[in-house]
């Protein structure tokens, strides 16, 4: 079946030269972005309930922008005084880029990994007297915990913001051709919204494995898979699976 309309379960690219706009253009197809997830801070109070005192560390853990956004958002709130001499571990490039929205880059300690937590572990163990906090979300990667544990540093983790499912009552009536998702969140939201949900002829799309698990758990059948070594990002799986299915358009 030939694929017309595709519902992507993120926020709309920002930027003008996204894949996705490529893809819509090059096989007239019609993209639209809802994120089914959405991110909600926790308040000062109920971070304080999680024994947190913020001049009790010395080194942040920043494991995402919206990390970034919630610790600065919380220490404004808690009336806490950012110390020029803290230390910020970021997990990538673009984070620690980001973080200039807050601090003044050069005037600042700041160490940046390559990509996966694990890349930060030579930099975290070269100052393991520190004391780190790991402000996350409630669905943490169990990856960060067990590389710190392995490193036996000081270390706590605390809920700075939360993934919430986003209502999506008014997609009830709107059919899509394909639906993409990026977490198992995203999945978990489409059943809340839409217990009687029948896949029928809609295709499903999924980002990792673990977005696979739970699309088969909730008897999805799966027909586009990324990241694979043919396709690494979503939207080249899409591309691929379009040319094959809208062949003698």
């Amino acid at each position: 079946m030939k694929v017309k309309t595709i519902l992507v379960s993120q926020p709309e690219p920002k930027v003008e030269n996204s894949p996705y706009f490529e893809l819509q253009q090059k096989h007239k197809v019609k993209i639209d972005f809802r994120p089914f997830i959405h991110v909600e801070g926790v308040n000062a109070k109920d971070v304080r309930s999680q024994k947190i005192d913020l001049n009790n560390y010395t080194a942040i853990i920043l494991t995402s922008k919206n990390s970034v956004d919630h610790f600065f958002r919380v220490a404004d709130e808690m009336r806490y005084k950012v110390p020029e001499g803290l230390k910020y571990f970021c997990q990538s490039e673009a984070i620690a880029f980001y973080l200039q929205k807050y601090v003044v880059y050069r005037k600042r300690k700041i160490y940046v990994g390559q990509k996966d937590f694990a890349d930060m572990s030579p930099l975290i163990k070269k100052y393991k007297d520190e004391k780190f906090l790991l402000p996350a979300s409630d669905q943490l990667n169990a990856d960060a915990p067990q590389t710190l544990n392995n490193l036996k540093v000081d270390w706590t983790q605390a809920t700075f913001y939360k993934t919430v499912m986003s209502d999506l009552s008014d997609l009830a009536d709107v059919y899509y051709d394909v639906l993409a998702f990026f977490s198992p969140t995203g999945i978990k939201s489409l059943f809340k919204n839409f217990p009687d949900f029948e896949q029928n002829n809609t295709r499903i799309a999924v980002f990792g494995s673990t977005t696979q698990k739970e699309a088969l758990e909730h008897g999805l059948r799966i027909d586009i898979l990324a990241p694979t070594p043919e396709t690494p990002s979503m939207t080249m799986a899409l591309e691929r699976y379009i040319s094959e299915a809208n062949k003698g358009k």
